[in-house]
């Protein structure tokens, strides 16, 4: 995967696992730009959900990693966009196939469900992991609307 800037989105619940994986990013000397929430603070996922988003199809960032409570809501926001493919990711496995057969351009992880050891496992084989292409294109080629 050729990474950007990894653009970072979250609400209160995924405040903390997102503070980890700032912490992540600059460890491996990848650049981001926090899209919020900045505090544990309660806010609305879907206002975070689709910045990142928007800086998703601008161009500014690439790729994505969401973070809310159980993972859903802010996925569920950030592909009602057009050039998003963000997937929910609990397990390593689960980020190797959407990068390999989605081209997932979001990682999105359930903030109250996995520990930061997981976190970092689902992290480095979502960015270590390449598009598989072929008939695979063909069936990305058939999502939008």
């Amino acid at each position: 995967m050729d990474i950007k800037t990894i653009g970072l989105a979250s609400d209160h619940a995924g405040y903390e696992l997102k503070q980890y994986v700032i912490d992540y990013c600059r460890a491996h000397g990848y650049a981001y730009k926090d899209y919020g929430t900045y505090s544990t603070e309660s806010c609305d996922y879907p206002d975070f959900g689709h910045a990142l988003a928007n800086g998703i199809e601008a161009g500014e960032v690439y790729p994505g990693i969401a973070i809310c409570g159980s993972g859903e809501g802010i996925s569920i926001t950030l592909n009602k966009h057009q050039h998003v493919r963000a997937a929910l990711c609990w397990q390593p496995e689960i980020a190797h196939l959407a990068r390999q057969h989605n081209n997932a351009n979001v990682l999105v992880m359930p903030g109250r469900f996995i520990d930061h050891n997981m976190a970092k496992a689902i992290m480095d084989e979502f960015f270590t992991t390449d598009f598989e292409g072929g008939r695979h294109q063909r069936r990305i080629d058939k999502i939008p609307l």
